[in-house]
Parts: structure tokens; sequence; C-alpha cells
């Protein structure tokens, strides 16, 4: 399945979320994302629907083990990225926000190439 990347910041904005805190709300979703309510509600609706997300009897976000693997592959293309960017001499704020475009469409391969480069700039 091949989400758009509203979709992927759904769930990565949850999986970051959920790192510090329990309970993920959909107000928290907006209000880290800068999204309206109903945009959130909407984009959440569809993810449940793909089986990527539930939200409990308290009306609490969760990710499914699938969305959960979805959204460290995601973070993990965030993190990386914005780490090779500050070791090129970008500042920290705009690496973030240039890793953050890239990761939703760089392919795996060179993802892939990109994340054993670093691996192997860090062994020397």
């Amino acid at each position: 399945m091949a989400l758009q990347e509203s979709g992927e910041m759904y769930l990565e904005t949850i999986y970051v979320l959920s790192q510090t805190s329990n309970t993920v709300r959909g107000i928290d979703i907006a209000d880290y994302l800068g999204y309206s309510k109903p945009s959130v509600s909407r984009g959440i609706g569809l993810l449940k629907d793909e089986g990527l997300v539930i939200k409990d009897s308290e009306g609490y976000y969760k990710l499914t083990e699938a969305g959960k693997a979805l959204a460290e592959h995601i973070y993990e293309r965030h993190t990386v990225l914005t780490r090779m960017l500050i070791s090129l001499g970008v500042d920290e704020k705009t690496a973030a926000e240039d890793a953050c475009r890239v990761e939703h469409y760089i392919s795996d391969k060179t993802f892939t190439a990109i994340k054993n480069h670093m691996l192997a700039m860090l062994d020397k």
C-alpha cells in the first residue's frame, strides 16, 4: 500500500507523540502538524480504513502493529536524512524541515544507500 505524504505525516506524528505520552488525541495531532481538527479526522479515518490506526474506547489514537512498523520506517528516514544534512553543514532547523520533505519521495534504494553511507562514515 502506498500512502500519500499526508498519511505518512499522520503516522509519523502519532508515532512521535506516542513516544512521550500514552494518549494521543486528534487535537494533539492537529496542534503538532498545524492542521485543522476536521482535516486530521478525515486523514486519520483513511488510516483507520487501511488498518494502520485504531481509536480506543477513550478516544485516543494508537498505531496498529502494521501502522507502527510503517511509522518507524518513516521516522527512520526522517532522522537519518536530518543527520546527513546536519553533517553537511546545514543548520538543524533547516535540515529537519528539508528531511521532512525528502523522506516522502525518496526511493527505498536511494535511502538505503544514504543510510549505509552514513553508517560507514560513523565507522571511520
